[in-house]
């Protein structure tokens, strides 16, 4: 059996977003309206012409174009992927690849050199360059990425200090503030488009499964424009332009990005640890809705619901229960798993955020330390994490992870086969487990191709092996 992780960052949302002009009608150099205190209507001044067109006159953007386009950049990436395989090939054993050239944009963040951009711009990259806005091209190497948000970081060693983006708080960020979008598609020196923010902590995903908290925007962004900036008014960096929603692959009115505060932590980890440290509240449950709040007998249509907590996790440990509604954290309103998952994104293990929930009708506020993931969701068997001592002790082994949750799907064969929650797995394709973390590096580095084999002790304690292709 194969199976195939994919991400999708553009999808079909379909429909067009339409912004009005109002036309406001002017007798002279006065504006009116209508005063109904008496029986008889009269006319009132109001305010003078030129201050009622300032209020609706865009921003002057120049000086934020002027600071941002130096800094953005074109990444050209020459990939490898997998070719189409034949009989022959199968048969074989070997497996066929193909040369890919793809392009995107980047954002210069230090004076020497760091660039961050998308992971899907230099996914499987061969050979990597960045061309400045001066038509200078340089190779890059990658320091290190992140799948999940969709961001990378790349060096390139220039010959001179460069230009480079202040970053802003994305959290400030307002829906209807003006922004820029500045990308290098075509490798024509960089382009400027302008819109609002048309959202906040948006997600593309209709499954749930991927933790995104997009910035959308109607600043036109196109094919090419992925790991571009998006800038306030003062220039600042704001969020990293990652996907659009389109029919025909063209821009129709929706893009999205990266918030800059999920974008600088992921680098910021890159640098300091080499890969991102991701801090986990431990609940699982679903935002609320009319609908949800029905099925489970609530009057509470907002906020995040509590459906279980993690075992040993910092919401356990702080006193968060089943049942419990996320009403706030850190003073950000909890309208939906969005925003929960985003603010989440850009704290590390052992940050302390503050939770407001209801309880039985009651408000409370409980600080919660986060803590590591430790927990991965294994192709073929389901949700494991990190075994406690008296795990393995149980089974009277030294090494393994836990089976915590079985995948709905081949829950029945497992079931059948005497494998079930709780069992403990101690080898992943003949090495060794002692972590999550080795479980989650062989399978990274593992081809769709190759077999998976799991070596375990189901829960009667015996010792089984699972050959799958």
């Amino acid at each position: 059996m194969k199976k195939i992780l994919t991400l999708v960052l553009v999808s079909a949302l379909g429909g067009v977003l339409t912004l009005g002009a109002y036309k406001y009608f002017l007798e002279g150099n006065k504006n009116v309206v209508l005063s109904t205190a008496e029986s008889n209507p009269t006319f009132v001044q109001t305010n003078n012409v030129s201050n009622a067109k300032a209020a609706y006159e865009a921003p002057d953007l120049s000086v934020a174009a002027e600071n941002s386009i130096n800094t953005v950049v074109h990444v050209k990436n020459l990939a490898v992927s997998d070719g189409q395989m034949t009989i022959q090939d199968l048969f074989m054993g070997r497996h066929p690849q193909q040369a890919q050239i793809g392009s995107g944009s980047g954002v210069i963040i230090t004076a020497d050199g760091y660039i961050v951009t998308n992971n899907h711009v230099i996914d499987n990259s061969q050979e990597l360059s960045v061309t400045l806005n001066n038509n200078k091209t340089y190779e890059a190497k990658i320091i290190g990425s992140d799948p999940k948000t969709d961001i990378a970081l790349i060096k390139i060693d220039a010959d001179e200090d460069l230009p480079y983006a202040t970053f802003g708080d994305s959290d400030q960020a307002k829906i209807g503030e003006w922004v820029l979008a500045v990308g290098n598609p075509f490798n024509l020196t960089s382009t400027v488009t302008a819109g609002i923010i048309s959202a906040k902590s948006r997600s593309l995903d209709p499954s749930g499964n991927h933790t995104q908290s997009f910035i959308q925007t109607d600043a036109a962004v196109n094919p090419g424009n992925s790991g571009g900036a998006l800038v306030n008014t003062k220039g600042e960096l704001i969020g990293i332009n990652t996907a659009i929603t389109s029919q025909t692959g063209s821009y129709i009115g929706y893009s999205f990005a990266v918030p800059s505060n999920i974008a600088r932590k992921v680098i910021e980890d890159i640098m300091e640890y080499g890969n991102v440290q991701n801090g986990v509240l431990g609940v699982t449950g679903g935002a609320l809705n009319s609908a949800f709040a029905k099925e489970i007998g609530i009057d509470e249509t907002e906020g995040f619901y509590v459906q279980s907590v993690m075992e040993d996790s910092g919401a356990e440990k702080a006193g968060i229960k089943n049942g419990d509604i996320i009403k706030e954290i850190d003073g950000l309103k909890i309208s939906k798993f969005s925003d929960l998952s985003g603010h989440l994104s850009t704290k590390r293990p052992d940050d302390v955020v503050n939770v407001v929930l209801l309880r039985d009708g009651s408000s409370k506020t409980l600080s919660v330390v986060l803590t590591k993931n430790n927990t991965f969701t294994l192709p073929m068997v389901g949700q494991v994490k990190n075994a406690k001592k008296e795990d393995l002790k149980k089974f009277k082994v030294s090494n393994g992870i836990k089976i915590v949750q079985l995948d709905s799907k081949y829950a029945d064969y497992w079931i059948n086969n005497g494998v079930k929650e709780g069992s403990i797995i101690t080898a992943i394709n003949d090495q060794k487990i002692e972590t999550v973390d080795d479980a989650q590096k062989i399978i990274k580095n593992r081809s769709s191709y190759d077999p998976l084999r799991i070596e375990l002790i189901n829960t009667n304690g015996e010792k089984e092996r699972y050959n799958f292709r």
